[in-house]
């Protein structure tokens, strides 16, 4: 449903796959497969969004692949 960059990985710490946004700091979510954490992802991208707008911040455009990652 968004466009923003999404990095999956493993974490052994965690024992389970992460899924972030780095475009939304602190919006990441994690599951024991890759479905399940990009599935939660979706749920908490929307979350950020509209907590960002409630308090008032701004919500960053998503700008598609990032030359970091």
């Amino acid at each position: 449903m968004y466009k923003y960059e999404i990095i999956l990985y493993w974490s052994r710490e965690d024992d389970a796959f992460i899924a972030e946004v780095p475009e939304l700091p602190g919006c990441f979510a994690d599951g024991q497969t890759q479905r399940q954490a990009l599935e939660t992802l979706d749920i908490v991208i929307g979350e950020w969004i509209e907590t960002a707008k409630s308090i008032g911040r701004s919500v960053p455009e998503p700008r598609g692949r990032l030359k970091f990652a």
